[in-house]
């Protein structure tokens, strides 16, 4: 019994890991075209619809659809009421699985999996076509699963085990309270062992075999639609607002068509078994009186799952703007001071995702990185502003704007420190699974655009406490010349820094990088001009050396800045660094 047991759940894990390996090696494979069809496809409802399902059954995780969907929400690519209508696809296109299982446990496919497991893992050594080898691979072990536990169900005997029998039939099949116990079951059963694929096979061994009835099996399917959205909400709760949003949406989805199947369930159980024998009466010429059960009922429960959600999709797509109302007027988003904010607000941590599409919300969290650097460095201009409105005598409310907008610098510097470490430690995460050459070269690039995005940061305080060790000190105010030149500088430093946010924020495909270059020679060659000047003013006792000093540190310290910028851009282009001057 314990060999049985435990090669019943070993069949179901090889079935899993199966699924989550073809899965995995699909999405390297096409991983930007299908970021493509969901972030163009999507025009309107039906063709998001459309979609989702077929992304879906393509990469057969509907976790991996909504993934991607939920980041593309996040990067501003898809609104949320596409974004829904892409899950309501996400949700029958996953059904394709449950045909797949009824075909594996209704038939010998063994010398299948063996034939896949031959060719791939000959792709696979091969390297130009490993991700092709992964995949069969997969398959190859999905249907290996699938065999033995149609084996080991046959092997059980369910439908003639006195308990199991005797427990079934303790249940009234044509009560509403058995139907909701098995619903409820379904969805816990989904809960704990995080696989509705799983669920479904063991349900499909149950009814295949006799032991349970179909009518109990089907609710543990609906069980098994709303277990599923459970996870996917749990793991939102330390999502963003739009990522938890998603998910409310897609349990609303599913719940919603649970409430209106209740209430025709076994007129719709009725009306999906007729539809099975005739269809397999009239277009396979099949005899369904005298097939055996156990391939009967398998394609009963597949052909109930998908024309549950098919039906239920049909119905809720003319009310997408209703629901994203909804799903936004029940979670509302939460009102944070920016600056005390330094927390990841794309990288969402608790959701499960694939390494291939972990890239985009990396970048997105990369480009919020570099936006915020420059609304750093707009503070310590208005820092100088601020120490040059004070060269007279200065009032206690100067005194506290200085301090306070200096605090204020001081928190985005370690709020810096915190994104590089962050972001640094999500990317080494993603480093660690099996990544295709194209996404390595993507981490090892943004783990440099990130060291040199703090490098800013640091620049920027620099610069802040050069200023407020000046305004502070004994040491003269600089002059309107001074003044004048600094912010030149600055403002050309800023230009360059608005260069680089623009490519961060764009494709880098439509950027001349040029044009940095051309305005870090700029700030180079005017940081030679105005030393050389510096020098002259000096002897000329313009301003004492010490002032010069101070004046110098800021021109150097926006110079280096700007080169940091370029190596920013550099990274992003996947261009060789330059040296810092």
């Amino acid at each position: 019994m314990m060999l049985t047991l435990f090669t019943m759940l070993g069949s179901l894990a090889l079935l899993m890991f199966g699924m989550k390996s073809m899965s995995e090696a699909l999405q390297k494979m096409a991983g930007p075209q299908l970021r493509h069809a969901l972030g163009t496809m999507t025009s309107n409802r039906f063709t998001g619809l459309l979609t989702g399902a077929v992304v879906t059954a393509s990469v057969q995780s509907s976790t991996a659809t909504t993934v991607m969907t939920v980041s593309f929400v996040n990067a501003g690519l898809l609104t949320l009421a596409q974004a829904i209508s892409v899950i309501m696809g996400a949700n029958i296109g996953t059904t394709f699985t449950a045909w797949i299982m009824a075909l594996g446990a209704s038939f010998n496919i063994s010398i299948v999996s063996y034939i896949s497991f031959f060719i791939g893992i000959i792709l696979i050594y091969m390297k130009k076509h490993r991700y092709v080898g992964d995949f069969l691979f997969g398959l190859g072990l999905l249907l290996l699963g699938l065999t033995t536990l149609r084996l080991t169900g046959q092997a059980m005997n369910l439908g003639e085990n006195e308990t199991v029998l005797s427990f079934f039939k303790s249940f009234n099949m044509h009560s509403y309270l058995t139907i909701f116990t098995f619903l409820f079951l379904g969805g816990v059963l989904t809960f704990c062992v995080q696989s509705s694929a799983a669920v479904m096979a063991i349900t499909m061994i149950l009814c295949s075999s006799g032991a349970m009835p179909i009518s109990m099996g089907i609710a543990l399917v609906l069980g098994e639609n709303i277990g599923t959205t459970i996870t996917s909400n749990l793991a939102a709760l330390s999502a963003n607002t739009q990522a938890r949003r998603a998910a409310l949406a897609h349990m609303f989805f599913n719940i919603f068509g649970v409430i209106w199947i209740l209430a025709v369930f076994y007129w719709f159980v009725d009306g999906i078994e007729w539809l099975v024998q005739y269809v397999g009466s009239e277009w396979f010429n099949l005899d369904m009186v005298n097939i055996p059960k156990k391939d009967y009922l398998n394609f009963v429960l597949a052909a109930f799952h998908t024309g549950f959600n098919v039906v239920n999709a049909c119905i809720l797509i003319w009310f997408v703007p209703q629901i994203e109302k909804f799903v936004c007027w029940v979670i509302k988003p939460k009102k944070v001071d920016e600056e005390e904010d330094f927390k990841l607000h794309f990288i969402t941590a608790g959701i499960m995702k694939t390494p291939e599409l972990s890239v985009l919300e990396a970048h997105k969290e990369i480009q919020a990185f570099s936006d915020r650097m420059q609304r750093m460095f707009a503070m310590v201009r208005e820092l100088l502003v601020l120490s040059a409105s004070s060269t007279g005598k200065k009032s206690g409310n100067q005194d506290t704007e200085f301090i306070k907008l200096f605090t204020r610098i001081e928190k985005y510097e370690s709020i810096s420190d915190n994104m590089e470490l962050e972001i640094a430690n999500y990317l080494d995460q993603v480093s660690d699974a099996h990544l295709s050459d194209d996404t390595k070269a993507k981490i090892r690039a943004m783990l440099r655009e990130i060291s040199e995005l703090e490098s800013i940061g640091d620049s920027c305080y620099n610069m802040a406490r050069t200023i407020s060790r000046k305004y502070l000190g004994k040491e003269d105010h600089f002059n309107e010349a001074q003044y004048e030149h600094l912010h030149q500088m600055m403002e050309l430093t800023n230009n360059s820094l608005t260069l680089m946010n623009q490519l961060m924020s764009g494709r880098k495909e439509s950027y001349d990088v040029n044009r940095t270059f051309n305005t870090e020679n700029e700030i180079n060659n005017y940081r030679n001009q105005l030393k050389q000047q510096n020098i002259i003013d000096v002897n000329n006792h313009e301003y004492t050396y010490a002032v010069g000093t101070i004046y110098m540190d800021l021109v150097n310290e926006c110079e280096k800045l700007g080169d940091y910028v370029v190596n920013v851009v550099e990274a992003r282009m996947g261009t060789r660094q330059r040296e810092v001057l």
